[in-house]
């Protein structure tokens, strides 16, 4: 699994669910108990508790992260064995973990384990993202180095307008697949994460972390280099527009709202089933 910075998740995530209509599908009002996977540093945490009267657990796998989401009950664990009883919640649900996970379909049928009514995520998908900047370079760049890291990334982080096939396939119901664009702006006045992160280019950061992912996706080491100077270039650029009050951007991430019901049927013959093998059991023993 990918893991990821507190800073890099709550950067990311800033302004996320400013308008939440498109939570809609998770019926939040109606919830009792819900519990938020790979809640990280519990931005989606926070939205589950303002939006419900449910007691909202939130578990991660990484306890640094853990520590800073503000939940009514936390528990470290890994998203494909949780550590909870069948139907232990009515809503389960996932923001941006799907595509970071080598196996995401076992985390689903995991969700839909202990899961007593709806299981939902909310995942982005990064081909469909769109940049748009006043520096002229940088929307270029960007789509370069993102369309190379999809290639050599090692998990689908293209997931999310593909998360409803997985729901059905990992037998849920009524599956349900709502858009919403996740839009991040750059103008002046411009805030400290804004300059930091102009700073950042200018130094060639992320072409730096992201170097073996790159490297993956078909380009040589000399071509990593050459990136790397076209992004520190462009970065100089955005740093000058913006000591000149002239710098915008705007970013799109489209992200997908999935959710589905556990479908009754099955989960009555899976309880047949279980039924049976423990029947099978006591009479061998006996």
């Amino acid at each position: 699994m990918r893991r990821f910075s507190a800073d890099y998740l709550k950067d990311t995530r800033r302004g996320m669910w400013n308008d939440r209509a498109a939570l809609a599908p998770l019926a939040l009002d109606s919830r009792t108990r819900i519990l938020d996977v790979g809640c990280g540093t519990g931005e989606l945490t926070r939205v589950l508790r303002e939006e419900s009267d449910a007691e909202v657990v939130a578990v991660d796998a990484d306890p640094d992260l853990l520590r800073a989401a503000d939940a009514d009950g936390r528990a470290l664990g890994d998203a494909t064995r949780l550590p909870f009883c069948d139907d232990a919640f009515d809503l389960v649900v996932c923001q941006a973990l799907l595509i970071n996970l080598p196996d995401p379909r076992a985390a689903i049928e995991e969700f839909a384990r202990v899961s007593s009514d709806v299981v939902a995520c909310v995942e982005p998908d990064n081909a469909e993202v769109v940049v748009e900047s006043s520096v002229a370079a940088e929307a270029p760049l960007a789509k370069r180095a993102r369309d190379t890291y999809i290639a050599g990334v090692e998990t689908d982080v293209t997931l999310g307008s593909s998360a409803a096939a997985l729901f059905r396939e990992a037998g849920l119901a009524d599956v349900e697949s709502r858009r919403y664009e996740h839009e991040r702006t750059v103008e002046p006045p411009y805030d400290a994460p804004a300059l930091d992160a102009a700073k950042a280019k200018a130094a060639g950061t992320r072409i730096e972390e992201q170097a073996p992912t790159l490297r993956r996706g078909g380009l040589s080491r000399t071509d990593v280099d050459e990136l790397k100077s076209e992004w520190k270039a462009m970065g100089r650029d955005v740093v000058e527009a913006m000591a000149a009050g002239e710098y915008e951007r705007r970013a799109v991430v489209p992200f997908y709202v999935v959710a589905g019901r556990i479908d009754a049927g099955e989960t009555e013959r899976g309880d047949a089933d279980r039924l049976a093998d423990a029947d099978d059991g006591s009479n061998e023993a006996a």
